[in-house]
């Protein structure tokens, strides 16, 4: 089969802004500040919980155990405990406390009491046009979570066109890897090589690549989608990447005439640590994978079994949901499992025009508009309200560098590449269903109108990652798809260790299913002694999708054991999958 970039049109370059003030150092700062205090939160059933006197004697206790001085100071508006290291303390010797607070089971986390501060605006000079990153409307609330996290320690495969020198990536650029194995097609005079240096995917002629194919020039597509992702920050010119300290790793297997299946599953499986006969070993394997392309029809074995590896070795998959503003089902690798599904957005918040929907879409990002929907087919008339990136002026090989916008799928996947790594960096231990359960379960409603279904909604960073770094215990959630078929049931388990007793009251059941007829289902909490809680019950008809969170009355149920998400489907004509479910104790 063969495969193609998703990306749409561009426009001229794009002029330089007036300089903006330089970003903080915030993040850098909260590396090597020292510590004063730490907020501790005790489990319900601890003494330490209610009683102040407890949780003083349990603080000085702990700190005479590390060698240092610790004496609880108040009690926070949300239960937890503030405890007063004294004076400013190295993080070596307020890690020895934390150690301490972490080995008690009556403790549910132990934080420093980290400061905040006021986030200037970086200053790349285009950074202004970056509608998708900041505006309110619909932006992906990036700056926001760049308090945290800029994705460093993270590599990111880009699978794609390859790269072209730019001043403005280079310096986040790992060596990667050309899988184009017919020559004709790599332009670069020979297969397989260690070089993924984007040669130009242009087209001389019509039909040079099958009936109906269109001459046309070089996109430098997989240079365009790194600037996103990861074009350097804070350097006094260009664009910002999302995940500015991450790496990429460009893996060349789209030229001329797009790549094939078989290229692109060893890229996937190179890119993520695999071995692929006759390619030397990946010296620094992706946690996660961006494929901006696709072709028609449903998900193949060899993508999925490609895929299912990447992610058994720890690598996060992002894909791009297509261009054909038809349902993504019929696309590959986007109708895959184990896959985040991007759709695109508009800057209004609406579903861009061109954009594939449906149930098997995970989440929507900004992928633009170049052109209103209803404007000739190739026209540039809004370039402003595109995504602008790194790219090249080069018709058909690499000319001087520069930047465009771009619309597509191809530009909305990317942005979601780049909030994974901002997870991963963030908290190292996640896993793929990890960051992908955190990305669904932490969107925001589009602002506009998405036709056929665009997942949970709009991805937003600084939730997404506010999520990761303050949340729910480990384990507490499952993010692997189910499919749900019609007159069929499917369960998904999350099992549940380490607590003490019964569960709450108020036990949050967070569902996230994707159906195109939400009338056929019911919906079940089991708990592990086979007890079913009944979540929804064959309502709402012909309402696309269940976003929700249900509160359970569980206290007569033992916490730990495996507990259930079922779903019953009971009737014909519409199907979906489980999406994700998660339980806050």
């Amino acid at each position: 089969m063969s495969v193609t970039l998703l990306a749409g049109s561009a426009t001229a370059s794009v002029a330089v802004a007036a300089d903006v003030p330089a970003a903080s150092a915030a993040a850098a700062a909260a590396t090597t500040a020292p510590v004063e205090n730490l907020i501790v939160g005790y489990k319900t059933s601890a003494s330490e919980a209610s009683s102040n006197t407890a949780a003083a004697d349990d603080a000085t206790a702990k700190g005479k155990k590390a060698g240092k001085k610790a004496k609880f100071d108040r009690r926070l508006g949300t239960g937890a405990a503030l405890v007063s290291l004294g004076s400013a303390t190295a993080p070596a010797d307020a890690a020895k406390v934390m150690a301490q607070f972490r080995a008690d089971p009556d403790v549910a986390y132990v934080e420093v009491d980290a400061r905040a501060y006021a986030m200037a605006t970086p200053n790349d000079t285009d950074y202004t046009k970056q509608w998708d990153l900041f505006e309110p409307t619909a932006g992906m609330n990036v700056p926001a979570a760049w308090d945290k996290t800029t994705g460093s320690g993270v590599t990111v495969a880009v699978i794609d066109t390859g790269y072209v020198a730019h001043s403005d990536l280079a310096a986040n650029v790992v060596s990667g890897y050309d899988f184009i194995s017919n020559s004709a097609y790599a332009r670069d005079g020979g297969g397989r090589d260690g070089n993924a240096a984007d040669e130009g995917d242009w087209n001389a002629t019509d039909n040079e690549c099958g009936l109906g194919s269109k001459a046309g020039g070089s996109s430098w597509h997989g240079t365009h989608v790194a600037g996103t992702i990861a074009a350097a920050t804070n350097n006094g010119k260009g664009i910002a990447g999302i995940a500015y300290g991450a790496k990429i790793q460009p893996v060349r297997v789209l030229g001329k005439c797009g790549g094939t299946t078989a290229d692109i599953a060893d890229a996937i499986t190179w890119a993520s640590g695999g071995t692929v006969s006759g390619v030397p070993a990946n010296a620094t394997p992706a946690k996660v994978i961006n494929m901006s392309l696709g072709g028609s029809g449903a998900c193949s074995a060899t993508y999925q079994n490609a895929i299912n590896a990447a992610v058994s070795r720890g690598t996060t998959v992002v894909v791009a949901a297509g261009n054909s503003n038809s349902d993504a089902a019929g696309f590959s690798p986007a109708s895959c499992n184990n896959v985040i599904n991007v759709a695109a957005s508009n800057r209004t918040g609406d579903r861009s025009f061109y954009s594939n929907y449906g149930a098997s879409i995970d989440v929507a990002a900004p992928g633009g508009e170049t052109r209103r929907g209803t404007d000739t087919p190739g026209t540039v008339t809004t370039p402003e309200n595109g995504i602008l990136s790194t790219l090249n002026a080069g018709a058909t090989t690499p000319g001087a560098e520069n930047y465009k916008p771009y619309q597509g799928t191809s530009m909305a996947a990317p942005h979601v590449a780049g909030l994974a790594a901002l997870a991963k960096a963030a908290k190292p231990s996640l896993t793929p269903a990890q960051i992908e359960a955190a990305i669904k379960n932490n969107t925001r409603p589009l602002a506009g109108v998405c036709t056929g279904g665009c997942g949970t909604g709009l991805a937003d960073a600084a939730a997404t990652i506010n999520a990761v770094t303050t949340a729910t215990p480990p384990g507490l959630e499952n993010g692997t798809d189910y499919t749900i078929g019609d007159n069929t049931t499917v369960e998904s388990p999350i099992t549940v260790t380490g607590k003490t007793g019964n569960a709450p009251a108020t036990l949050k059941v967070a569902v996230n299913i994707a159906h195109t007829y939400i009338g056929d289902l019911k919906v079940d909490l089991i708990a592990p002694d086979g007890t079913a809680y009944n979540l929804h019950n064959r309502t709402g008809a012909g309402t696309d999708n269940i976003n929700q969170t249900y509160t359970v009355n569980a206290s007569s149920e033992v916490a730990n054991g495996t507990w259930k998400l079922r779903v019953n489907d009971n009737a014909g004509g519409d199907t979906g999958k489980i999406d994700f479910w998660s339980l806050t104790f």
